[in-house]
C-alpha cells in the first residue's frame, strides 16, 4: 500500500485525508490536533516543525506528501518533497508564494500588474511617499490576519503594529488599496503544465478586516473579463515558477477594468473553494488531482471531471452573528436538495465573540443549485 504524508489536520484539510484514505492510501497525518480518529496515523507535530517531520517522512518511507489550503502547510510539503526527492515545487517557489514581500517584487520583475507597495522591516518605513488610502498587511499570514484599510498618516502607525504583531518575521507590507470586484482563479499544475479550473466571486465585511463572507462560482464576469483574467494568471503561474499542483490566485478588476494580482500561494484556496466550490461548479475533482500529482501518478486532466455536473452554481455563506445563522438556517430547511453541508458552533452564544479573522468565523453554509439561480440565491443569503 502507498503512503501519504498530509501536513495538517484542520476543517480544510479534513476533505484531503478523507479522499486519500478512500483512494486507499495509507494515510500519515502531522498536526498539533484535530480530526485525530481520521487519518490511518496521527502524529502529534506542530506543522512548523520540518526537520522532525521529515525525519518522521524518512522512517515511514512515504511516498508522496500534500497539503490543501495552508500557506504554513505548504511550506512544509515542499520542503520534505525537495529533501526526499518527491513531487513538489521548488524552495524558491515556496519561498515567493509565501512571502506578500518576496512575491511582489518577483511579480514586479515580470511585469504582472500589481498595486504599488512599500516595506516595513524594525517598525521603519521605506518610503514616506504613500498615496492614501492604503493597506497595511503581514508579509507572511493568510485569512485575513492583521489586515487594516488606513485612510490617513495618523492612523498608520496602529495599523503597522497591529500587522507586526501578526506577522511571524515581523515584515509588514504597506499597499495601494485597489478598489473595484473581488475574484480568485483555481488552477492546477503538472510539470509545468497549466489548467485553469474555475474564478471564484468574492464578498468580504470590507474595512477594516476584509474578512470573506462567502463565495460563488463561477464569477460573474463577461466573457472579455474572463479571457483576459485567463491571460494574467498564466503568466502569473509562470512568473512565480509553479510547476506542481494547485494554485490559488486573487485579484481585483477596478472601476476602469484594469486587473490587478493581490497574491498567488502555490496551494489549494481555503474557505471550501478547492475542496468542495471547484467540485460542485465543474465537476472537476480538484482534491483528488493534488493528491494523483504528489503521488506521481500517471495524471490526465480530464480524468477528474465529472460530465454529470452541468450548469451548476457553488455557493459558500460563513455565520459572523445570528442574523447570518437565521439566514442559513431558513435557506437550509426550505431548500434541503441544495445543500452540501451545513456546519455551525453553538449560536446561542454568537454574539458574545468578535470575528477578528476568518478563523473566528461560526460556521457556514454550503450549497450548490442550477446555475440561473445563483442571483436570486446570493441575494436570499446577503452577499
Amino acid at each position: 500500500m502507498k503512503k501519504i504524508a498530509i501536513i495538517g489536520s484542520g476543517e480544510f484539510q479534513l476533505p484531503l485525508i478523507k479522499v486519500a484514505k478512500n483512494i486507499g492510501y495509507e494515510t500519515h497525518v502531522f498536526s498539533w490536533g484535530g480530526n485525530e480518529s481520521v487519518p490511518d496515523f496521527f502524529y502529534e507535530i506542530s506543522i512548523t516543525d520540518k526537520e522532525l517531520i521529515l525525519k518522521k517522512c524518512r522512517e515511514i518511507q512515504i511516498d508522496g506528501v500534500c497539503s490543501i489550503g495552508s500557506d504554513l502547510a505548504n511550506i512544509t510539503v515542499n520542503y520534505i518533497a525537495h529533501h526526499m526527492k518527491l513531487i513538489g515545487n521548488s524552495l524558491d517557489c515556496t519561498r515567493i508564494t509565501t512571502n506578500k514581500y518576496l512575491m511582489r517584487n518577483h511579480l514586479g520583475l515580470k511585469n504582472v500588474p500589481i498595486p504599488q507597495f512599500n516595506y516595513v522591516s524594525n517598525c521603519k518605513i521605506n518610503s514616506d511617499k504613500l498615496f492614501y488610502p492604503v493597506i497595511v498587511k503581514p508579509v507572511d499570514r493568510s485569512g485575513s490576519r492583521g489586515i487594516s484599510l488606513v485612510q490617513s498618516e495618523e492612523n498608520l502607525r496602529f495599523a503597522i503594529d497591529l500587522a507586526l504583531t501578526e506577522s511571524f518575521s515581523k515584515e509588514v507590507l504597506i499597499e495601494q488599496f485597489i478598489t473595484g470586484r473581488e475574484f480568485s482563479v483555481e488552477s492546477i499544475s503538472y510539470r509545468g503544465e497549466h489548467k485553469i479550473l474555475q474564478i471564484t466571486e468574492k464578498f468580504t465585511t470590507g474595512s477594516p478586516g476584509f474578512i470573506e463572507r462567502g463565495h460563488t462560482c463561477p464569477a460573474r464576469i463577461t466573457e472579455e473579463e474572463k479571457n483576459r483574467i485567463y491571460d494574467i494568471v498564466y503568466k502569473t503561474l509562470d512568473a512565480v515558477e509553479i510547476e506542481n499542483g494547485a494554485a490559488h490566485t486573487e485579484l481585483k478588476i477596478n472601476d476602469e477594468g484594469k486587473i490587478y494580482i493581490i497574491e498567488i500561494g502555490s496551494r489549494m484556496g481555503g474557505d471550501f473553494i478547492g475542496s468542495d466550490l471547484v467540485f460542485q461548479s465543474t465537476g472537476f475533482d480538484f482534491t483528488k488531482s493534488v493528491i494523483a500529482i504528489s503521488m506521481n501518478e500517471n495524471l490526465k486532466f480530464t480524468d477528474f471531471i465529472n460530465d454529470n455536473v452541468q450548469s451548476r452554481t457553488a455557493i459558500v455563506k460563513f455565520i459572523f452573528n445570528k442574523h447570518d445563522f437565521a439566514e442559513c438556517f431558513k435557506f437550509s430547511a426550505e431548500n434541503p436538495d441544495s445543500v452540501i453541508h451545513f456546519d455551525y458552533d453553538d449560536c446561542d452564544h454568537i454574539d458574545t465573540r468578535k470575528v477578528t479573522s476568518s478563523a473566528d468565523r461560526f460556521g457556514h453554509l454550503l450549497i450548490s443549485t442550477d446555475l440561473r439561480y445563483q442571483d436570486q440565491i446570493l441575494n436570499k443569503l446577503g452577499l
